[in-house]
């Protein structure tokens, strides 16, 4: 399990606030370094068949300006495109209201020959209610999923069956220990301890219900 973990403090982890017109939305950042050439991790992150292996099935038309969905999951238009470093997409879950307004940056820079530097952001218009109870692990969790399956992929390793690998026992340790980590960068963003705690713990327990 050890190697697992490992995986989960390979990413850096910061929570932000950011103030609108359309009032309070929060910003989740992860940052990680990949094995891996920028041409080549843009390439994963922008062709869609290279997407359906490690990520989700995406369609429409792929171009600023145009629109994609992720089968079953989120829609939006696309901002801004600038290979090899910066893609920006508005992010509109299941069937939510566009004027929620949240937004995902995909941000790749080199470092060195072979090393690429990894930063998601993602600006999240949450329910007060909601991101009171969970935090930032309600999305958090789910993104480190996605970096660890593009890990994966970068290294030859796609999953054949993602869904039957969310419920064992490695991933169960997986997003314990990532729901645990935003815990942290949730009190590190200046919110008290005892409440961070127990948002990280509900977020835990939301991923990983008891058997």
């Amino acid at each position: 399990m050890s190697d697992i973990v490992d995986r989960v403090n390979d990413v850096r982890r910061e929570v932000g606030n950011d103030q609108s017109p359309a009032g309070e939305r929060h910003t989740v950042l992860l940052r990680r370094l990949y094995a891996a050439e920028i041409e080549d991790v843009w390439d994963a992150c922008t062709t869609p068949e290279r997407l359906s292996r490690w990520f989700l099935p995406v369609t429409g038309d792929l171009r600023p300006g145009g629109t994609y969905q992720l089968e079953g999951n989120a829609r939006g238009e696309i901002l801004r495109c600038q290979p090899p470093g910066l893609l920006k997409a508005s992010w509109v879950y299941g069937e939510g209201d566009e004027t929620e307004f949240s937004e995902v940056e995909l941000r790749l820079s080199q470092q060195d020959a072979g090393q690429t530097v990894f930063e998601l952001v993602h600006l999240v218009a949450a329910d007060p209610r909601k991101w009171g109870e969970y935090g930032p692990g309600a999305v958090g969790v789910g993104w480190d999923l996605t970096l660890l399956s593009l890990h994966w992929h970068l290294s030859g390793k796609d999953i054949q069956d993602p869904r039957a690998w969310q419920d064992s026992p490695e991933a169960r340790t997986f997003m314990t220990h990532s729901s645990r980590a935003w815990g942290a960068a949730h009190e590190a963003s200046g919110v008290p301890a005892a409440e961070a705690a127990a948002a990280a713990e509900n977020t835990a327990k939301a991923y990983v219900p008891e058997p």
